[in-house]
């Protein structure tokens, strides 16, 4: 059962959190670290900007590691988060910006410009454990693996 929540046009989400915002937009909860400490929410504009508790890193399933930035904000509209800012995927040698996630049906795609990985979105449904920082040792979530990996050039 989807519940919608009640936002005025610019909200501090003290009576929503970022989670919420996220499944109302049908988005998993999992896209974000379980430290959110604020967010704010501009409607009209689809601004979302959350603050974390601090900087956080996790272990994916290799080549894939995710770091989080104390601040994460981009445009948010039904299944996708477009201009993402604060999060980035190491993939290779290399830490590139996520700049978009897009829900399609089961899956959920991630871009970082020139391609992109799907994986399924029920693996999304728990929230990383964060506010460790970016040297955690033991912030492995879970092993992850990606559906498709496609060039889009």
């Amino acid at each position: 059962m989807s519940s919608t929540v009640a936002l005025p046009a610019t909200s501090d989400c003290k009576a929503a959190t970022v989670y919420d915002i996220l499944q109302e937009f049908n988005l998993p909860i999992g896209l974000l670290p379980d430290c959110a400490v604020d967010c704010k929410l501009d409607r009209g504009k689809g601004k979302l900007e959350v603050h974390l508790k601090g900087s956080c890193h996790f272990s994916l399933q290799e080549p894939y590691e995710l770091k989080y930035k104390s601040t994460v904000s981009g445009h948010i509209s039904g299944n996708k988060l477009t201009n993402l800012k604060g999060v980035s995927v190491k993939f290779m040698f290399f830490w590139v910006n996520i700049v978009e996630v897009v829900r399609n049906g089961d899956d959920l795609q991630f871009s970082v410009g020139m391609t992109t990985a799907s994986f399924p979105v029920d693996i999304f449904t728990v929230c990383p454990r964060g506010g460790c920082g970016v040297d955690c040792k033991d912030g492995k979530l879970r092993k992850i693996k990606a559906k498709s990996l496609v060039s889009s050039a």
